[in-house]
């Protein structure tokens, strides 16, 4: 793992996203995660804070998902507080927000209030249900937004009930990386139109969207609808996690017949192709696997298959992750102020990516003043001292 250098070494304003500004309405979950996406490919992101208790629960410092932005607190409660978001959207080109549908609009920070000061503005926003439907307005996470879109019927043994995945297919996947996507391609098409468009980003939709091969195989009679039965969901034996001697586990992925050649090769095991094709000698066969990968270590295993065509990887734990050997070499992890996190990706060749910066608490008022000031927004120093900007203690001006 390596460490990324400090906030202000050269390198810090590198990114295929320099130049963008994007104002984001303090959330938690997937809406902060586009924010970190986008201020890791270079974008500048002010996360606005309400008053009171943090969005997110995690102390500053350790939460990765707030890294690589400045965040000020805003009383959105008062008009001047109101007045200030508004001076920040002018000079800006994205706004992220995570409300329940309605709710900015309430607050005087809907859409059309951001058009009337910035008509290119791209409104990006980020919910599970989405803004209209029988469920738009109602309460939800990850778990049930996945649960209406199949995916979570088809993760799991076949003789349990369905997994959660943790919350990367729902919040992560189908909500963060579908409102990036989005809110890029609607600020690609503002720069044509000269006008800025709603991006609404629901889970449900971006869950759904990611099973779409499983739709094409269930359509050509390829996928059962089913748990445990199919390619890629632990059906097939050779697609599936096998425990080691020591209790640890390894990933089996051998698909095509070559790799599954060189697998049951490495394994002392015979390949038959016509067991594969045999569904009913799958038991047999999932059953000669795991007694041959519960002979031996994880790390006996792994040195056996590293650099092969098996396609077998030892499974990690998360704090393991980050001295893997081949993620060691490939910087996939760094360390920012002590903390073990994912690096920028993807990656760029030529413009790079923005190195990592360690979350940072609400600036102080007089950072605010240089903020607001700095994107254009009049009468700052008054917005801080009438108290619908707020600040920590005194420091001096960056």
């Amino acid at each position: 793992m390596t460490h990324a250098p400090n906030p202000g070494d050269a390198g810090e304003d590198d990114g295929p996203l320099h130049g963008l500004r994007v104002v984001e309405l303090a959330g938690i979950g997937p809406g902060p995660y586009a924010a970190m996406l986008l201020a890791d490919m270079g974008a500048e992101v002010v996360r606005i804070e309400r008053p009171g208790p943090a969005a997110s629960s995690l102390p500053v410092a350790v939460d990765v998902l707030r890294r690589g932005r400045e965040s000020v607190v805003v009383d959105t409660r008062q008009d001047d507080g109101v007045r200030a978001v508004l001076g920040l959207v002018t000079g800006a080109d994205v706004l992220l927000e995570g409300y329940r549908p309605g709710v900015t609009e309430r607050m005087g920070l809907g859409p059309e209030d951001c058009w009337a000061v910035n008509p290119r503005l791209v409104y990006g926003r980020m919910t599970g249900w989405g803004q209209e439907g029988p469920l738009s307005h109602s309460a939800g996470h990850d778990i049930g937004y996945i649960a209406l879109t199949g995916a979570l019927h088809a993760i799991g043994p076949a003789d349990g009930g369905p997994v959660p995945p943790l919350n990367l297919v729902g919040d992560f996947g189908g909500g963060s990386l579908f409102l990036v996507a989005g809110v890029l391609a609607a600020v690609w098409e503002a720069g044509r139109s000269g006008r800025g468009q709603v991006v609404d980003a629901a889970i449900v939709d971006g869950a759904a969207s990611l099973t779409g091969m499983m739709h094409s195989m269930l359509a050509a009679g390829l996928w059962r609808d089913e748990r445990g039965a199919n390619m890629l969901d632990g059906g097939q034996p050779w697609y599936a996690t096998y425990a080691t001697s020591d209790n640890r586990w390894m990933a089996v992925g051998a698909l095509e017949p070559k790799f599954y050649a060189e697998l049951m090769g490495r394994l002392g095991l015979e390949a038959d192709e016509a067991e594969r094709a045999d569904r009913s000698r799958w038991p047999a066969l999932r059953a000669r696997i795991a007694g041959a990968f519960a002979s031996r270590t994880q790390e006996e295993w792994r040195a056996e298959f590293d650099g092969t065509d098996s396609c077998v990887a030892p499974v990690l734990p998360f704090a393991e992750a980050p001295q893997d050997p081949h993620l060691v070499a490939r910087g996939t992890f760094v360390d920012v102020a002590g903390v073990a996190q994912p690096a920028p990706a993807p990656r760029f060749t030529r413009s790079g990516s923005r190195t990592p910066r360690a979350p940072e608490p609400a600036m102080s008022a007089e950072r605010a003043v240089h903020l607001l000031t700095r994107w254009g927004v009049e009468s700052a120093a008054d917005l801080v001292a009438g108290g619908a900007v707020q600040g920590a203690a005194s420091s001096a001006v960056p």
